[in-house]
């Protein structure tokens, strides 16, 4: 997963704060423009609710749990990062722009359509809300309209039709928040369903026509696109929690149980589940184990992901390219992974659907976890962070200790390193001595250190004084 080779100031890290987990990668882009995937970081999280914080301090931790696991994996330390926004507070709408020039004559320039942008941000919104996102539809220049790219073109009076994105100023606040409190500082807000595209859709579908459909924890984020250009973009307030808590409610089980079930037996189309099969659950506290058909679990799943896409044709509907969306329904997300919910889709609308993962701009030997599309977001916003990156460096490289020279290390260092050593050997020292004691005596003798002479005992002592006194040579006095 790891490049050898790469440049800190190359690096780009991204973080999705989703309803259920946060998301950390740090990656590259190689000289075949692919993504190197460096570092990959997932914790779960329940400090978001629908897409929104809803808890400062756990998702600060989480934030903080995932950078660190990445951080291990690079071997450096991560100081900006590129977010994700989304939520039921995401509004959008269309405005049209209008710039006078001074001379007709001279060229349209980028200055001339980055003066029309800004004058958008300047509309006025309801309290409380901020515009996150101007995406340019269409240009007129004197009359003149389908401009896609009126730069170097003449005229005195440009036009423009915007879709603006705006969200609450309190919501990206607290986004703010959790990542200054987690040391880190942000190098942009972009909209997850916008990132989410870019890692999933190519140039080709854009240009089709093509909904993006991404079913989260908390919420479904669509996307519309056609001709290349966003169209039309909505938060839909319901997700994968949704039908975890449905499948709690007509189960009677615990949360961890429902979501289990729903992973491993769950399914979105009640008709291709036989009646037959039964699970059985654990029960509480030496309770009898609870009987639930695989059956009744389809249907319930079911009800709810219909509900969820009745508000996905409303919002197709409303954005007027119902019957213009050669590529059909794209579905990403971890609410994609539900068991045939291809085919309750594509017979609940009548468009052609498929699920897609976000692998098509990874570079070859990405890991295996990385090929879902839980990590669509993810993707999408490191891809993102490359393409509008407007500072000096994301991470800060950490010297390896063994890089540092002997000499230039700290004496107190030094000596207990060879403090350190000393101990060791002395430690080994023994062991070599207590694994030989199988070896023959003589071998175990001759290595064994000299043992100090052991003092006489008291009536040793006065064994030997008797001896001596009596082996003594007569007194030459007596004789």
């Amino acid at each position: 997963m790891k490049s050898k080779n790469y440049k800190p100031e190359d690096v780009v890290v991204a973080v999705d704060i989703g309803t259920t987990k946060v998301c950390v990668v740090a990656g590259v882009q190689n000289e075949h423009g692919k993504l190197e995937i460096l570092g990959l970081g997932r914790v779960a999280c329940d400090g978001v609710i629908r897409g929104v914080v809803s808890n400062i301090e756990k998702t600060v931790k989480a934030i903080r749990e995932a950078v660190q696991i990445v951080e291990r994996q690079i071997k450096a330390k991560i100081k900006t990062v590129h977010v994700g926004i989304a939520g039921q507070h995401i509004k959008s709408l269309h405005h049209h722009g209008i710039l006078t020039r001074d001379n007709a004559h001279d060229e349209i320039s980028q200055e001339d359509i980055d003066k029309l942008i800004n004058d958008m941000y300047k509309l006025v919104l309801p309290p409380g809300d901020k515009i996150l996102h101007v995406i340019p539809q269409e240009y007129t220049v004197d009359n003149e309209r389908g401009i896609t790219e009126p730069i170097g073109m003449s005229g005195i009076r440009l036009e423009g039709n915007f879709h603006i994105i705006t969200g609450q100023i309190t919501a990206s606040n607290n986004i703010l928040r959790c990542i200054k409190k987690a040391g880190l500082e942000v190098a942009d807000i972009t909209l997850e369903p916008i990132a989410s595209s870019t890692a999933v859709l190519n140039q080709e579908e854009k240009e089709a026509g093509i909904v993006l459909v991404d079913i989260g924890g908390g919420t479904t984020d669509l996307t519309i696109f056609y001709e290349g250009v966003v169209r039309h973009t909505a938060v839909i307030p319901f997700g994968g929690y949704v039908v975890t808590r449905d499948v709690k409610e007509g189960c009677t089980i615990m949360n961890y149980q429902a979501e289990k079930l729903k992973v491993k037996f769950g399914s979105a189309l009640a008709e291709e589940v036989l009646e037959n099969k039964i699970i059985t659950i654990p029960g509480l506290k030496g309770r009898a184990p609870k009987e639930i058909s695989e059956k009744n679990l389809a249907l319930i799943i079911q009800a709810r992901i219909e509900e969820i896409l009745e508000y996905v044709m409303y919002e197709i509907e409303k954005s007027g390219y119902q019957d213009r969306l050669i590529g059909g329904i794209v579905l990403t997300g971890g609410g994609s992974k539900l068991k045939n919910i291809e085919e309750l889709v594509e017979y609940h609308t009548g468009i052609h659907t498929k699920v897609t993962y976000p692998i098509e701009h990874l570079a070859h030997g990405y890991i295996k976890d990385l090929s879902s599309p839980v990590f669509s977001t993810s993707i999408g916003l490191l891809l993102s962070g490359l393409q509008n990156r407007n500072y000096e460096c994301a991470i800060e490289k950490e010297i390896e200790e063994e890089t540092v020279p002997q000499e230039q290390a700290a004496p107190a260092y030094t000596a207990a390193r060879e403090h350190r050593a000393e101990s060791q050997e002395k430690q080994a020292g023994r062991y070599v001595e207590d694994y030989d004691e199988s070896r023959d005596d003589e071998e175990e003798e001759s290595q064994r250190p000299e043992r100090e002479p052991e003092l006489p005992s008291f009536w040793n002592r006065m064994f030997h004084k008797t001896k001596d006194w009596f082996e003594a040579s007569p007194d030459s006095d007596l004789n």
